[in-house]
């Protein structure tokens, strides 16, 4: 019975995650090969900052495949990467928050999130991004992440 209602909530998380405008599948690698269901895959993301015109986010982390990993019921490893650059003239779009959550994903069908956090440097004009993950029932997230900048004009 757990097992049911685990996939019905994954079959119904992962279409709300897919249609997200912001997103894109940039590409993927496999790892390792697995001979029942998916191989695991390093998977490259981009998102685009919801208030940052022009600004977009390239997130590469680790998916597990297998037969849990097909059927989104595998917990992914907490490592990634991000690397974030200005595809034009950043317009920052209103007035930001010092930290915000700007971007997540699901790592696990209930459980995991990975989330990218935008903070402002203002004395330097900087957005500096976050990627991170968050673990419910657990001692909490994972200490691994990383980083990278964006220089904005003043205003």
């Amino acid at each position: 019975m757990k097992t049911v209602l685990a996939l019905c909530l994954a079959l119904i998380a992962v279409p709300a995650l897919a249609a997200d405008p912001t997103t894109a599948r940039i590409g993927d690698v496999s790892t390792t090969f697995r001979v029942l269901g998916k191989n695991d895959r390093i998977v490259v993301d981009r998102y685009d900052d919801p208030k940052v015109q022009n600004v977009s986010c390239y997130v590469s982390r680790a998916e597990t495949g297998g037969i849990a990993g097909s059927f989104g019921l595998a917990t992914d490893p907490s490592r990634f990467s991000i690397a974030c650059r200005a595809t034009g003239h950043p317009v920052v779009q209103g007035k930001l928050p010092d930290n915000e959550v700007v971007f997540g994903t699901a790592a696990n069908w209930a459980f995991k999130e990975i989330r990218v956090s935008r903070m402002i440097d203002r004395e330097r004009n900087v957005l500096i991004y976050l990627v991170w993950s968050t673990q419910a029932l657990s001692k909490g997230g994972s200490p691994y992440n990383s980083i990278t900048a964006v220089a904005i004009d003043p205003s």
